[in-house]
């Protein structure tokens, strides 16, 4: 068989990692993660939990669900791209086809340019707060445009030029950079965690805020608010080969993601609860959106470092979660005219169309995006999972992922199975959204995606292709 890529299909941004090239660590792994968890949207989800109603008890109790079953899914989903060192827009081939998988790299790629303009967004509106306290003159720009003050347009584009500006140093730099980000910004949450204790004069004051959701609404708040925060990382479940790949060995991305998803999470977490248990004794009410919190305290210094830390915190989560995998995506759509370079400049132009500030600042309408976000990508991790540990055995042949001709190219690049599959998956969780008699399924859209997605998948399967491993295109 002819082992030569088609050009539709590769280039060297898409090639298998060399396994000499693998020298990420677990400290790598955990650092990276470490940025990520810590970051403006995760803080708001789990301080938005709060508003939703829950106590501060009842919100830990949500995120170590939620963080240990996205632990238990990714440490999987990372194995084929630890073994291979491909990213995952190669690896979805072997249950999609070729062509076939543009579907879901699609859908990924939309949901990796959703997240980068939201968090984006995030550190404009912290930018804005610093250069406003700086130069009082900046807010006078408040003419509208496009339903934003031109104020913080500029913001956004400082916000913008920082992202290309870290991008623009390619993929070994990202990771250098994260092994400083990550810690950094956990040092700073510990800071306003003891800020939060002294305004609350201990952990009790904080802690004795009651619920405000009993019976079957906290049973339904509560499965809502685990798919919630699962739906933030629901993306990057799919594609966490995209990381996975540059590891040197598998247990040192369990140990890593181990140390940097759930650990470093439930360390977190407690933090933004804390500190928003906080804003409602000072100021009685909850305050879930950290820039806001900077200004209401009225300090222009903690105003300026904390908007600086919330902006790191966001290049931080940004580069490795969303722009990274989106590149990826977008790559596998034109090969022959994308690099990652190009493809990095794509994403920051396209993340303006999502246009975040017309709808950011709704905790409700965020956990809204998330549930149906999970729903459409439960379907793709099932799928994934099924595929390679029952059908194919976690047995791959890198060099078929490359051609539309080889074991995985189905019908003209086309795996009917998946693709009815994901169409079936995805509509049984997202029902809820079109038929109010099923509202329940979107509190565990996510699940039932998965669980639906993996079990249609096998069922049209009439053999299994199990291929010996190879580790390079030869």
């Amino acid at each position: 068989m002819n082992a030569t890529p088609d050009p539709a299909l590769y280039n060297e941004d898409l090639a298998p990692v060399p396994p000499e090239k693998r020298d990420w660590t677990w400290l790598n792994m955990a650092t990276i993660w470490m940025g990520m968890v810590h970051n403006v949207v995760v803080y708001e989800a789990a301080a938005g939990l709060m508003a939703l109603g829950f106590s501060a008890a009842e919100c830990m109790e949500v995120v170590a669900v939620a963080y240990f079953v996205l632990f238990v899914t990714m440490w999987f989903n990372a194995r084929a791209g630890t073994r291979y060192g491909v990213p995952f827009c190669v690896l979805i081939r072997s249950a999609f086809g070729p062509f076939g998988a543009q579907v879901p790299v699609v859908l990924r790629g939309f949901c990796a340019i959703f997240w980068f303009s939201v968090q984006a967004y995030a550190a404009t509106q912290a930018v804005d707060a610093i250069v406003g306290t700086v130069w009082p003159g900046w807010n006078t720009a408040s003419s509208l445009f496009i339903g934003m003050p031109l104020h913080r347009w500029g913001a956004l584009v400082l916000v913008w030029f920082l992202h290309a500006w870290v991008m623009n140093h390619g993929v070994e730099r990202i990771g250098n950079f994260e092994l400083i980000a990550g810690p950094l910004v956990i040092v700073i949450g510990a800071m306003a965690t003891g800020w939060a204790l002294t305004v609350g004069h201990g952990l009790g004051p904080l802690f004795s805020v009651p619920s405000r959701l009993h019976g079957w609404k906290f049973i339904a708040a509560f499965a809502g608010g685990v798919t919630g925060m699962i739906g933030m990382w629901s993306t990057f479940a799919v594609n966490i080969p995209d990381l996975s790949r540059f590891v040197r060995s598998e247990r040192d991305q369990v140990v890593g993601q181990a140390i940097g998803l759930p650990v470093t999470a439930l360390v977190f977490t407690p933090m933004a609860i804390i500190t928003t248990s906080a804003t409602v004794i000072l100021f009685g009410h909850a305050i879930w959106n950290p820039v806001d919190l900077l200004l209401a305290l009225h300090h222009p210094v903690i105003t300026v470092l904390g908007g600086a830390v919330i902006v790191l915190a966001t290049l931080s989560v940004n580069v490795v979660a969303n722009i990274m995998p989106a590149c990826y995506d977008l790559i596998n759509i034109a090969p022959r005219r994308l690099n990652f370079h190009r493809a990095s400049f794509l994403v920051l132009g396209l993340g303006l169309l999502f246009a975040p500030w017309l709808w950011f600042s709704e905790a409700e309408s965020i956990f809204h995006v998330l549930d149906l976000i999970s729903g459409l990508l439960g379907p793709v991790t099932g799928i994934m999972l099924a595929d390679f540990f029952i059908l194919r055995r976690q047995y791959l042949s890198v060099p078929d992922l490359y051609k539309r001709d080889g074991i995985y190219g189905g019908r003209n690049g086309w795996r009917a199975s998946a693709l009815i599959a994901f169409v079936v998956g995805g509509a049984v969780a997202s029902a809820g959204i079109v038929i109010p008699a099923l509202a329940w399924i979107n509190g565990v859209s996510w699940f039932v995606g998965l669980v639906v997605g993996a079990v249609v998948y096998l069922g049209c399967q009439r053999r299994r292709t199990v291929v010996k491993p190879q580790t390079g295109l030869t």
